[in-house]
């Protein structure tokens, strides 16, 4: 996908809990589905895209290893959500993590602080500088950092996801809380 997903149901038409309180997200589990809009402001929607926990990514599915992945989690149907190696695999072909990230980064300022370090947009991926939601609900670094899950668990109570930043050119690896909020792309079956 060239853009953040934005959906609030799954292919099946069953809702995903929208939770728009810092309290409420502060007590999701490792186990709750949730997605919210960054600040809680729909607005937000349309460009950014929501940000989802990471058993509302894979809903409820158990952790994906394989490449491809296979797990539509909340992806429409003929798509996927990306394992890590799926990850791994797109970095290692646009040259390696340090260079990937601005070859996947929107081009310019208007989404991404100054400087938008190495942003080509050759990939056509688009990404964008959508922030987070931690898991105490509070936001952070819209403008300034892109998060993505993947389908692959780190443990029990953490999944991988991919980041870049505004600052750099890099595809950053990393684990984090399933409670988090990050953004979601979806690969194409």
């Amino acid at each position: 996908m060239t853009e953040n997903l934005k959906t609030t149901k799954y292919a099946n038409g069953t809702a995903i809990p929208l939770v728009n309180t810092n309290s409420t997200w502060d007590a999701l589990t490792v186990t709750s589905k949730a997605y919210c809009w960054y600040n809680d402001d729909i607005a937000n929607n349309a460009t950014y895209g929501a940000l989802y926990t990471w058993a509302a990514a894979m809903n409820g599915a158990a952790s994906v290893t394989v490449n491809p992945s296979g797990e539509q989690g909340v992806c429409p149907t003929g798509w996927h959500l990306p394992s890590d190696a799926e990850w791994t695999q797109l970095t290692t072909y646009l040259g390696g993590e340090s260079v990937a990230g601005g070859k996947l980064k929107e081009t310019g300022t208007t989404h991404w602080a100054s400087p938008n370090t190495g942003a080509t947009n050759e990939t056509g991926f688009t990404a964008l500088s959508g922030g987070c939601r931690f898991s105490n609900g509070t936001f952070s670094n819209k403008g300034f950092f892109g998060y993505w899950w993947s389908a692959t668990e780190f443990n029990a109570p953490s999944a991988w996801y991919r980041f870049m930043s505004y600052y750099h050119s890099d595809v950053y690896r990393d684990d984090d809380y399933k409670e988090v909020g990050f953004s979601v792309r979806c690969v194409k079956d």
